[in-house]
């Protein structure tokens, strides 16, 4: 995929031809093509905007095995769900707790508009973009630039291997998905600058996720 973007012409800010063009011109299936886009979106190598498309955000480089965009595309082919998760559970309550001693009030404010921004999506796409930003908001706000590097590999890794959607009943979230009050709660602590009660509610929430993922 990042050869077909080198080769393709396409200049930044480009939309991408749609997912059944593209797949055909690929010679692979749709499903390894989403795959691909969202390792590129983890990247940072294109944006998706709901109703719109796919669309270029910066030329692929030249990658070498320890880039971080490279860390992920390796890692992405022997993790599974499980220990993806897993890792959330080990990094993201503790970047949560860091966050409520160095969360500046513009990072809080932001925090506090995507909880309200999440109730209102319109489908399961649009929550899981504002749902990834939240989390990279929480992590950039725990003040560990080092971290922070260390987040957007576990969720890169993620955003490919981990089931993207634990219900697919609903078009929309429901009005009472448990992540709308976990979120609230992270905010809450976070405001508070609570320390611990942000530690545990992010757990919690990473918890009730992986929970979702291991039941039948």
């Amino acid at each position: 995929m990042r050869s077909w973007v080198a080769n393709s012409g396409l200049s930044v800010g480009a939309k991408l031809p749609p997912e059944r063009d593209l797949s055909g011109s690929l010679g692979i299936s749709r499903t390894e093509l989403r795959k691909a886009l969202l390792l590129l979106e983890a990247e940072g190598g294109v944006e998706r905007r709901v109703g719109s498309g796919t669309f270029l955000k910066r030329l692929p480089e030249k990658k070498n095995d320890v880039s971080i965009a490279g860390s992920t595309a390796a890692l992405s082919e022997c993790t599974g769900p499980y220990e993806a998760m897993m890792a959330r559970l080990a990094l993201e309550p503790e970047l949560a707790r860091m966050a409520a001693l160095h969360a500046t009030p513009q990072q809080l404010r932001k925090l506090r508009g995507l909880c309200a921004d999440m109730k209102s999506s319109r489908n399961w796409t649009e929550y899981e973009k504002l749902d990834a930003i939240f989390h990279d908001v929480v992590a950039s706000a725990s003040g560990n630039s080092l971290l922070h590097e260390l987040f957007k590999i576990v969720n890169g890794v993620r955003l490919v291997v981990v089931w993207r959607r634990l219900d697919t009943s609903q078009t929309v979230p429901p009005p009472d998905y448990h992540s709308f009050d976990e979120h609230d709660a992270i905010v809450s602590a976070l405001e508070r600058r609570a320390s611990g009660e942000a530690r545990k509610a992010m757990q919690s929430h990473l918890q009730t996720t992986l929970n979702a993922m291991t039941s039948e």
